[in-house]
């Protein structure tokens, strides 16, 4: 049963709400949902930098890990995956493929031998660029 009211002019009208009341109601939806979308993305990215860090921590301990095992650290970071031909004393995989990549889907950089010691593993952060500062910032296995 619908519900009716009627005007001074005795026209009687449905009572509901107009199209313009809908698409006002639809224009304040999206605007509190992109808020808290930029709130959430924001989130996201901080823990996708804080696990990169740990990544970086923990691919650092399988490199060394290689190290013991074979005499000396790998040359690329997919012998910790696959076998190399030369490295007879290899007791891998010491690593999943995908922990060679970054929370943001990129490659570590790696450098074999290292400026800073035997191997330089970095962590590029959010923008995947050298250099940067905040989620931006890189990380060194060395720091």
């Amino acid at each position: 049963m619908s519900h009716r009211y009627c005007v001074k002019s005795y026209r009687c009208r449905s009572q509901g709400f107009t199209l313009l009341e809908m698409l006002a109601v639809i224009v304040l939806l999206g605007i509190v949902a992109t808020l808290v979308v930029r709130q959430i993305g924001g989130g996201v990215d901080k823990g996708k930098y804080g696990a990169g860090k740990a990544q970086l921590a923990s691919l650092s301990m399988k490199i060394e890990s290689y190290a013991m095992d074979v005499g000396a650290v790998p040359v690329r970071l997919e012998d910790l995956v696959l076998k190399p031909a030369n490295a007879n004393s290899w007791q891998g995989p010491y690593a999943k493929r995908s922990e060679l990549l970054d929370p943001f889907g990129r490659a570590f950089g790696y450098q074999s031998p290292g400026e800073h010691g035997s191997f330089d593993l970095v962590f590029l952060g959010r923008n995947g660029t050298p250099g940067g500062s905040g989620l931006d910032a890189d990380l060194g296995s060395w720091e």
